[in-house]
């Protein structure tokens, strides 16, 4: 369809047209990675009274308002607007009432939405002309071929996003957050982990915890679940579903049979409108007479289009993750799922992460501490959760559809880093970092994850917090919102960048020297200074030259780096002395001897420190924090160099001019 007839058409019946989200190729694909781009030469772009005699946003019976997906991929977001239909407040929040419809007189085809995001609620106006195959909506759509407000809310989303294309494959808990502006927990529905493994609490982004199926029990009548298949179904009942569907968990409940047996039901809603269930509990299954006829007759007589029963086990076999959304007031409060208490105090902060300044990565870095930092004050006990949530980068996807499906982890991967958040209590405000970092911390996310948002629930009593949000790698930028839920009074607050004693040793000229070492078992594996065997460690001589600018800025950096063992890293650190006799085998020092310590001992391959010695000679001593920890590591010894300036008074004037010379050759 050409775009200026339909300008004209719009124009002369003095429709709005959305100029920002025009009707053509532009607003269906951003990169053409999905199937969407085989169809674009079939789509044309209808209104709604183009499309049906009558149209409505919302049918009267409500049931009929559910949305059915078309051959779009975001069954995602269509999961998530169940929740609208189901809470009035929210709905008049995302859709506001009283806007003119088909048929009245002040109907202009211009319709506004609201979506919550990254902290604030975001206004989307669009139009109402809807990609449509043979006269009839392609994409998402209502059980009720009249109503319209699952498509216009598809659009605006999708305008929101960038394009229809970038809803293809999503996360249900991201769009519950963007409908409700509350929160979402994303579980898989395996087992418990050992309780071994479960202590360990690995820092890594590849260990995620199972919470299985006896939390969701737990807490399925205070939130609102959805689930999801993310391989291939185990059993051949559920062999329509394919790979990566998301569906609704409208009930969970017991039932007792006639022999008096307890059975768990679940009621599942599928988005594509139809069955694809044909279990235990399928229509006409012999299941069904085990129960008392009227309550068969009840379980039965609930089902509508698109729904079916199924039983716990069933359930847990069919489906891999489980999505818990929390209940939202009309006040904007939150209920937990865990107690049910009304979370009803809310604070946010945001914050970033910038590369060679506050994006220090993981515990495993030695950059940690200049992450983010942010201070907790709880008043009186009470439930917290405290979210990470980061924004996303919609980067340009370069993978055939194929690869981005079979390789759906990477392709969340392309939009978010791998993010967690860690919290230790302190006694007061005045406080060693360095002290409190290297403790296990209070509560943590337990491992980085690939998620735009990331859920710490706890207890805490009153008294200050110390929270990083961080990222897995070292030097990743992004931007993120801290988000506080509590059921008593907190306060959040920024921790401000103390003046550091020392200045950075980043920037102006700096020489490096290199030096190999080894601890070897029964050798020069001394341990730290709490053994008398300290002084068997490697000892590396190093002189610093007289610095005539006589300035108090850093002139040395040292930094260890120890080698992985075959193990777990050990604790490493090091000692400065001064080397009175200008040689590194005299005697144990004396105490006024040292001048520098790079303690306490870190589980970290890599520990650094940034000092201002005066010329001498001196010797560095690195160990592990006990005997007999055999590794081997290397030394960098970083001397600042000092230049003299010139003075230069060349100044801007006009562009040289390039003059060509030309040799001839006489003969």
């Amino acid at each position: 369809m050409e775009r200026g007839r339909r300008k004209a058409e719009d124009e002369d019946v003095g429709l709005f047209l959305d100029t920002d989200f025009p009707p053509d190729d532009s607003a269906l694909l951003s990169d053409g990675s999905t199937p969407i781009t085989k169809l674009k030469d079939c789509i044309t772009f209808l209104r709604p009274q183009e499309i049906c005699q009558s149209p409505e946003l919302f049918p009267e019976d409500i049931n009929l308002g559910h949305a059915k997906q078309g051959l779009l991929g975001d069954c995602w977001l269509l999961c998530a607007c169940t929740i609208l239909l189901q809470n009035k407040h929210l709905l008049n929040k995302v859709i506001p009432p009283d806007q003119p419809l088909w048929g009245d007189h002040e109907y202009k085809g211009i319709f506004r939405f609201c979506f919550w995001q990254y902290g604030q609620w975001k206004d989307v106006i669009i139009d109402d002309l809807l990609p449509c195959t043979d006269s009839k909506l392609c994409f998402s759509r209502c059980l009720s071929p009249t109503a319209f407000w699952v498509a216009l809310l598809e659009k605006a989303y999708a305008k929101l996003h960038g394009s229809y294309e970038r809803l293809w494959a999503g996360q249900v808990s991201e769009a519950l957050v963007d409908l409700t502006g509350g929160l979402a927990e994303h579980w898989s529905l395996g087992s418990f982990e050992t309780e071994g493994d479960d202590d360990k609490q690995q820092d890594t982004d590849r260990v995620r915890r199972r919470p299985g199926r006896n939390l969701v029990k737990m807490v399925k009548d205070n939130c609102i679940l959805s689930c999801s298949t993310n391989s291939r179904p185990a059993v051949e009942e559920a062999s329509e579903l394919g790979q990566y569907h998301a569906l609704n968990v409208l009930e969970w409940l017991e039932v007792s049979t006639m022999s008096g047996h307890k059975v768990h039901l679940l009621r599942i809603r599928n988005p594509w409108g139809r069955c694809c269930w044909h279990g235990s509990w399928g229509e006409g299954s012999p299941s069904w007479s085990s129960l008392d006829p009227l309550c068969s007759m009840d379980l039965q007589a609930r089902i509508s289009q698109g729904e079916f029963w199924l039983d716990e086990e069933e359930f847990v076999s069919m489906f891999d993750d489980v999505t818990a959304a929390y209940q939202v007031d009309e006040n904007g409060h939150l209920k937990s799922i865990y107690s049910g208490h009304m979370l009803i105090y809310h604070q946010q902060l945001a914050g970033v992460w910038i590369k060679g300044y506050s994006a220090g990565g993981s515990r495993n870095s030695n950059s940690y501490s200049t992450n983010p930092k942010y201070w907790l004050k709880v008043r009186e006990r009470g439930e917290v959760l405290v979210t990470l949530l980061q924004h996303k980068e919609n980067k340009r996807m370069t993978k055939s559809v194929q690869k981005l499906v079979e390789d759906r982890g990477i392709n969340k991967h392309q939009h978010y880093h791998a993010i967690a958040l860690h919290i230790w209590k302190v006694e007061k405000r005045r406080f060693d970092l360095s002290r409190v970092l290297n403790k296990a911390a209070f509560a943590s996310t337990h491992c980085h994850a690939y998620d735009r948002e990331v859920v710490l629930n706890q207890e805490l009593e009153p008294g200050y917090y110390l929270m990083i949000p961080s990222t897995y790698q070292p030097e990743a930028e992004a931007r993120f919102l801290i988000r506080v839920f509590s059921s008593s009074s907190v306060s959040l607050s920024a921790l401000k960048k103390p003046a550091l004693s020392l200045p950075s040793t980043i920037g102006g000229e700096w020489e490096n020297s290199f030096l190999q070492g080894a601890w070897v078992k029964g050798s020069t594996a001394g341990g730290s200074r709490n053994f008398p065997s300290h002084w068997c460690n490697p000892r590396f001589l190093f002189s610093v030259c007289d610095d005539t600018m006589h300035t108090p800025e850093v002139n040395i950096n040292i930094t260890l780096h120890q080698n992985p063992p075959e193990k777990d890293l050990h604790p490493i650190g090091f000692h400065v002395y001064k080397a009175q006799d200008g040689t590194s085998e005299s005697k144990c020092p004396k105490k006024d001897e040292l001048v520098a310590s790079c303690i306490p001992h870190c589980y970290n391959e890599v520990v650094s420190l940034p000092c201002h010695l005066p010329a001498g000679v001196y010797t560095i001593v690195p160990s592990t924090y006990e005997p007999d920890c055999p590794a081997t590591f290397t030394l960098c010894i970083s001397h600042r160099v000092h230049r003299k300036v010139v003075k230069c008074q060349e100044t801007l004037g006009r562009p040289i001019q390039e003059i060509s010379c030309v040799s001839l050759m006489h003969n």
